[in-house]
């Protein structure tokens, strides 16, 4: 009787671990996305900004295509690519229908950099060619303190990419996802079911060791938990997305 009790109690600790880690891949807020550049990282010079800004406006200008750049101070333990994509979807980079759209994300905190593009980009700026920017233009930019040189050079890769004028290196690189997340749901989805009913065909033994997993498990998940942050600051005004849709195409890397 008691181990069935143990069974019960422990399958229903284990559901509540895997509804309260949902929530907590989203508990960093979504900073607004009221300009070309939103520096909340203040990572880029009030010059460079500006003209980061008059070139995008173009590129919006001439076929409608968005390119955004958010920096943020850390991600605090969010998945960058999850984080990546949530910024870009809630903004609505690009146009709806031509899903014309990207973003180049920076977390300073943790020396990490996306970038998303949008579905009707996908063919031009190429999940290879978003890596090559990241690892011959901004990483090596980064790695010697020049923001904004970096920063300059990137988004103007980025226009060339979405008009078809940058060809890139030619060299490939392997394509970056965020699988932590999803790896240690998949983990505790297997593990914790398995270990209980095991447990269930032994007989003896004490009868609290049932609960042991469920604390690990529940530990595991709340670690994964992080207080929602605010964004302060921002860069210049004057944006509007336009709808566009986003399906996890890009490249991600560090400095």
């Amino acid at each position: 009787m008691h181990r069935h009790l143990t069974a019960v109690l422990g399958m229903v600790a284990f559901a509540c671990a895997i509804f309260l880690a949902a929530p907590s891949a989203r508990a960093l807020d979504v900073p607004e996305v009221k300009a070309r550049v939103n520096d909340y990282a203040n990572m880029i010079s009030p010059k460079t900004e500006q003209q980061i800004n008059a070139m995008l406006t173009q590129l919006e200008a001439s076929d409608s295509t968005q390119v955004v750049v958010v920096t943020v101070p850390s991600l605090q333990g969010d998945s960058l690519e999850d984080f990546s994509l949530r910024v870009a979807e809630a903004a609505g980079i690009g146009q709806k229908g031509k899903d014309n759209g990207a973003l180049l994300l920076v977390s300073k905190g943790d020396r990490k950099m996306r970038i998303e593009v949008g579905y009707g980009l996908e063919g031009r700026l190429t999940d290879v060619l978003s890596g090559q920017i990241i690892d011959n233009v901004l990483t090596p930019a980064f790695k010697a303190g020049r923001f904004d040189e970096g920063f300059l050079m990137a988004t103007t890769a980025m226009a060339k990419a979405v008009r078809g004028e940058y060809k890139g290196s030619g060299l490939k690189r392997e394509r970056s996802g965020g699988a932590g997340s999803i790896f240690k749901l998949v983990f505790l989805a297997l593990f914790v079911p398995i270990w209980m009913f095991g447990s269930l065909g032994r007989r003896g033994g004490r009868r609290s060791s049932g609960i042991l997993p469920l604390l690990i498990a529940g530990s595991m998940m709340s670690g994964s938990s992080r207080s929602s942050g605010g964004f302060g600051g921002g860069g210049f005004g004057g944006f509007s997305g336009g709808g566009g849709g986003f399906g996890g195409g890009g490249a991600s890397g560090g400095w």
